[in-house]
């Protein structure tokens, strides 16, 4: 590098052009730095999509492995457990072929790397069923040139449709139409479909999404009711669908998600699932965890997570409590330790005033005990009082409450102290009292919050579908499986409880989302969600 005194010692017009010349080298040295940049981010990048779809082709390998194994090291279960846990490797199949070709990458193909077998070719429809045309033509049938086209055929695309008991058949006829002069030909492109060349029609994909997750029918009850409807369709056709489906909607159920962090106050409970470790035939207790607004809030939303454990992480996961991004609010839980690590994050405490009522009613209901049945008196008239406001503003339900529940409560309060002193200790009696007088602050919290419900019972309606549905799931067949009802019944839930009949939400929703921009896949969410006109 040539120093400054050398330049000053050059002739003007040598010295000038050395200057030209160096900064020439700096600004191609610069280029070669962003450009040596720009080949090191992409190395990267290709490294870790390569590895991502190394680990989904290794667990379609894996699936692939349970699904034809030797019937020795099948799972030995019931008929029926063994149909739900084909079925839940079919849906897993087909999700994890749906992310593989979203990383670019053929999921037919690469599945047929990991069991050298083809995929199948695809049987016509039957001829019996009735048909109804669905005409695709191009706007305009003038040429370029000026003349107007002629017809000269069309493509037929056949997808299955079904309304309750009835299957019909969708032709979807696309015109070719040629200019004659120019030679030139149009046709209508095919329409976006939410299974890329599928032929379920988004009514009978979003039946069969209704039917299994939402009214607890497993896929090979569904498959009965279809044989009776008067065509078969193979359980493992229709957990492909599902598995398809569900990675597809995976973006909306996460934009949901999104939506109820920004809310200051969330309902939070959990209850247990039991979900398969196929490798051993049993099964361990997982969880599916609800959050939701209240039902004072004017979003109506609700969340469901799937987790194999009922770790606290789950939740500090889900708020997002160890990022820049953290959640600040106010969590509404039942008395469950496993909260407590977010309430060291910064989250507020407020708890279920419904769980410290059961307390006292056990003691009422299995003892005859008199202090439990004062103690629900004081309960009774707190939750009247809720009543009374639930339809009034954040702003005078505090104001009420300071004026009523706080008068009630002080009550509570110094007659627990006092009952505490005359019960033995050990009793079911001074347990009941001890879980309300430990957290009186986090139980009292909504007194000085109008947005803050009295308790947790609304997400608590959310979670008893779920209890349903276990004696119909038997268990979850995995964790991708868990996941992925999760995902499903958030959006169905949601729609349900914004008044949407959630068959009509999710049809229009799978009709729509494949053309949906990315910037605006907020406008399917169930609380803003509008059918086309």
């Amino acid at each position: 590098m040539i120093s400054e005194q050398q330049l000053e010692a050059l002739d003007p017009q040598v010295r000038q052009a050395m200057l030209s010349l160096m900064s020439e080298v700096a600004a191609r040295d610069e280029q070669l730095r962003a450009k040596d940049a720009l080949i090191e981010r992409r190395e990267r990048d290709v490294a870790f999509k390569q590895a991502l779809i190394d680990k989904l082709t290794h667990e379609v390998a894996v699936l692939k492995r349970m699904k034809f194994a030797a019937t020795s090291e099948k799972f030995a279960g019931s008929a029926e457990q063994k149909s739900l846990l084909e079925d839940t490797l079919e849906e897993d199949l087909a999700e994890l072929g749906r992310e593989i070709k979203r990383l670019g990458v053929d999921g037919d193909a690469a599945s047929d790397k990991t069991t050298g077998k083809k995929t199948p070719k695809r049987q016509a429809l039957p001829p019996h069923l009735p048909r109804r045309d669905v005409h695709h033509e191009p706007a305009s049938t003038v040429c370029g040139c000026g003349c107007q086209m002629q017809r000269m055929g069309e493509d037929v695309a056949e997808k299955l449709d079904y309304q309750p008991g009835v299957f019909t058949v969708e032709r979807h006829v696309r015109g070719k139409w040629v200019c004659r002069h120019c030679e030139t030909l149009v046709q209508a492109p095919v329409p976006a479909h939410v299974i890329d060349k599928g032929i379920p029609t988004t009514g009978l994909l979003a039946q069969v999404l209704v039917a299994k997750f939402m009214d607890h029918m497993p896929l090979y009850r569904q498959e009965a009711v279809f044989e009776r409807a008067g065509h078969v369709i193979a359980r493992s056709t229709l957990a492909a669908w599902v598995g398809e489906c569900g990675a597809q909607l995976q973006p909306l159920v996460q934009a949901l998600a999104d939506e109820l962090r920004r809310h200051a106050v969330l309902h939070a409970d959990e209850t247990p699932v039991a979900m398969l470790k196929p490798g051993n035939g049993k099964t361990h207790r997982a969880y599916m965890w609800s959050y939701c607004t209240p039902s004072s809030n004017l979003t109506k939303a609700v969340v469901f997570e799937f987790s194999e454990t009922r770790s606290g992480a789950n939740v500090r996961e889900f708020l997002r409590l160890d990022t820049p991004s953290a959640w600040k609010g106010t969590l509404v839980t039942d008395g469950f330790s496993g909260y407590r690590a977010c309430f060291d994050k910064g989250v507020t405490s407020a708890q279920c005033m419904a769980h410290a009522r059961r307390k006292f009613h056990e003691l009422w209901v299995n003892h005859g005990s008199q202090v439990g049945r004062q103690a629900l008196r004081f309960c009774q008239s707190l939750f009247r009082i809720e009543r009374e406001i639930e339809d009034e503003t954040p702003e005078e339900r505090r104001r009420i409450r300071q004026r009523k529940s706080l008068r009630v409560l002080a009550v509570f309060h110094r007659w627990l102290l006092a009952q505490r002193q005359l019960v033995p200790p050990g009793s079911a009696t001074i347990k009941a009292i001890d879980y309300s007088l430990r957290r009186w602050d986090e139980l009292t919290h909504f007194v000085d919050d109008g947005d803050v419900p009295i308790s947790n019972n609304w997400v608590e309606n959310h979670i008893r579908p779920i209890a349903l549905g276990r004696s119909n799931w038997l268990f979850a067949g995995s964790l991708r499986a868990g996941k992925r009802a999760a995902a499903v019944m958030s959006l169905l839930h949601s729609a349900r409880i914004n008044g949407h009949e959630p068959y009509a939400y999710l049809k229009d929703v799978l009709e729509r989302l494949p053309t949906q921009p990315a910037s605006r896949v907020d406008d399917l969410l169930p609380h803003r969600w509008k059918p086309l006109a």
